[in-house]
């Protein structure tokens, strides 16, 4: 296997034709067909369903692409690495973040990335959790804001901040709470949270069953930050999250948000890397920008409800 033959099938899967990939890696469509057979053969399994209007992934093809991916990823860091071992970093990072943080850390992250490591080209992209984990593993994403869950063994990671959760409702619901409520209370009413096992969802049901409590009365499972926000602006119900997420429809009012209290409600974010696949300088610097800038974000308190981890209760770090 060469790595040429999987450029030209990352090709063919991007532009589904052979005639758009040859162009774009600037070889003849006869010679990216037989570099495509060949691998195919080698793997023993066909990668594309071909039709008149082009190919399309097979099953086999959808699994070896982000192997693939990762692969050539791994040696464009490793150039970029060696290129800039005595300069500014350079090169192309890709960042995951969960969909319930990229209102809070995306935007400030681009901006400082591009006064402070202008040679870095950050590519952010917006994911559930669980696909950011599978794609940090496989190493098609150079780091990744996770939620610690417990299950961050396998990588490398250093935490970034706490960061709590509010009762979410639309002013206009007759069963909206005044002031703080206990958790018994806030899980009474009518919910609207993310499908276990994504986002807060465990976080929520841990705390009922540690304290005795009737888990969530979910009246709906959204895992969009997005759609949850369309049906929470109808009155559909009330959500428990941070608060930043919806923090625009918070300051002109259009939701509302109170604290929960008795117990407090908070997730932990960390910064992960790969254990296995080396960070290039320039994923190193996006590292250790994002890391003073969450730092900054929480002590200014730009990042509402986000405070920093204390120094004892630190994870390892990334290295």
């Amino acid at each position: 296997m060469e790595l040429r033959q999987l450029r030209y099938f990352t090709a063919i899967a991007k532009h589904g034709t052979f005639s758009k990939a040859a162009e774009q890696v600037f070889v003849a469509q006869s010679a990216l067909s037989h570099q495509l057979a060949q691998l195919e053969a080698e793997l023993g399994t066909r990668l594309f369903h071909r039709s008149r209007r082009g190919v399309e992934l097979t099953e086999s093809g959808r699994i070896f692409l982000a192997h693939a991916t990762g692969i050539l990823r791994q040696v464009e860091d490793a150039k970029a690495s060696v290129r800039n071992a005595a300069t500014d970093p350079s090169g192309k990072v890709v960042f995951g973040v969960p969909h319930s943080a990229s209102n809070a850390l995306a935007l400030p992250l681009l901006q400082a990335v591009r006064q402070q490591l202008p040679k870095v080209e950050l590519e952010l992209t917006e994911e559930l959790t669980g696909n950011l984990v599978q794609q940090l593993r496989s190493g098609q994403i150079n780091l990744a804001v996770l939620f610690d869950d417990g299950g961050l063994d396998e990588f490398s990671s250093e935490y970034l901040l706490d960061e709590r959760l509010a009762l979410i409702s639309p002013p206009s619901a007759a069963d909206r709470p005044l002031a703080a409520v206990s958790l018994q209370q806030a899980l009474l009413l009518p919910l609207i949270l993310p499908a276990n096992p994504h986002g807060v969802r465990p976080i929520i049901e841990e705390a009922a069953r540690m304290h005795g409590l009737h888990g969530p009365n979910v009246i709906a499972d959204i895992s969009s930050i997005s759609i949850l926000r369309t049906t929470l602006l109808a009155g559909l119900g009330h959500t428990l999250l941070p608060v930043m997420p919806l923090r625009h429809e918070l300051e002109t009012g259009t939701l509302c948000a109170v604290a929960v209290e008795n117990p407090i409600l908070s997730r932990r974010l960390a910064l992960c890397a790969s254990k296995h696949l080396p960070l290039s300088a320039a994923a190193s610097a996006v590292a250790r920008l994002t890391r003073e800038l969450a730092s900054t974000l929480c002590t200014t308190q730009v990042w509402q409800g986000g405070s920093l981890v204390a120094e004892a209760d630190q994870a390892p770090g990334l290295g």
